[in-house]
């Protein structure tokens, strides 16, 4: 409640006779630094928060080094993303850092939205939010050809130390169209061999199952039983050693594709390029209904999308046509 004018006079007064300012009063509370409060955002994060997020925080951290979370203003959210996208490691497919700059954006609004819950800041008072996203730019990835899945094909089966591995990656990422994540978060149980599917956990905690071709779910079966998976929670996807499959095995898969092939380092291909190769084909053959869910895209785009999603068993259908084989869940 707001003290009465006769009140609020007297205040003043007693501030005045005090010599402080408005300031110091609010210099009363404590309100950590920008570095002192990342270890409670990093505890309230998600995974997939960290993950997006965490080089963000701690090079905000560093770059706001002693300032308190109510000194920051949006001239200095302006400057670091300015000092992210000049310190961005530039790549043949990267955009000047716009990217780089986006995220970091974002990872301060997280930030200050949850000192502003934590009543750190006033409501509305976030300096991040003042701050314009930088408009995206459409895309450079693209469907690849026959011939460039050709291509890249003949490199993963003739080249590295672990062919069969990188293969079945491949044809795994080019059946369903996951992600890496979602391949990686792959488990023995997740594996269903009776109806040719697989369990995916991808970002924004979705999880959805996903069929595969009768051939690929036996190459799945005979790798995790060849490399140790025994139990239900065992990782599917296994390195020769038989331990858990890393991020660094795409690293390395990709990196000597684009080292072998010049045309796929002048693209910077990458596991996302197949993603977008197999829903292209499946939304030129089958609709964007079907291409929707075959995705597995959680986000309606229109109110027309809600009454006509792509089925599961449009989804097997799709991948039945596309590889040849037929499917247990597939339309007759």
């Amino acid at each position: 409640m707001s003290p009465s004018p006769r009140r609020a006079a007297l205040i003043h007064q007693l501030v005045d006779e005090l010599g402080l300012k408005s300031s110091d009063l609010h210099a009363a509370r404590h309100v950590p630094t920008v570095a002192g409060y990342l270890p409670r955002v990093l505890a309230a994060a998600t995974p997939g928060m960290v993950h997006t997020y965490r080089s963000y925080w701690l090079q905000a951290g560093d770059y706001f080094a002693n300032r308190r979370l109510d000194d920051v203003l949006p001239s200095d959210i302006r400057a670091f993303h300015q000092h992210v996208i000049a310190a961005a490691q530039p790549r043949r497919s990267s955009r000047q850092g716009r990217h780089a700059g986006e995220t970091a954006l974002r990872a301060l609004r997280n930030l200050f939205r949850l000192a502003v819950a934590d009543g750190l800041l006033a409501a509305g008072s976030n300096p991040a939010a003042a701050v314009p996203l930088p408009r995206r730019k459409r895309s450079t990835r693209r469907g690849l050809t026959t011939t460039e899945v050709a291509d890249i094909n003949r490199i993963v089966l003739t080249s590295g130390n672990d062919t069969p591995l990188d293969s079945l990656l491949v044809r795994l990422h080019l059946e369903t169209a996951c992600r890496r994540g979602g391949a990686l978060g792959l488990r023995l149980c997740d594996l269903d061999v009776m109806y040719c599917r697989i369990q995916l956990r991808e970002k924004g905690g979705t999880l959805r199952w996903q069929p595969v071709s009768p051939t690929l779910t036996a190459a799945l079966q005979a790798h995790a039983n060849a490399r140790g998976a025994r139990t239900a929670g065992d990782a599917l996807l296994r390195s020769r050693n038989h331990g858990p499959l890393s991020s660094r095995r795409y690293d390395t898969l990709w990196a000597r594709v684009r080292r072998l092939l010049p045309w796929a380092d002048q693209l910077g291909v990458s596991t996302h390029w197949l993603r977008h190769t197999t829903l292209t084909w499946v939304e030129r053959n089958f609709g964007y209904a079907v291409a929707h869910s075959y995705a597995g895209h959680s986000h309606d785009k229109g109110t027309t999308l809600i009454y006509t999603r792509g089925t599961p068993l449009d989804v097997a259908t799709a991948l039945s046509a596309m590889t040849g084989e037929p499917h247990p869940l597939a339309h007759p």
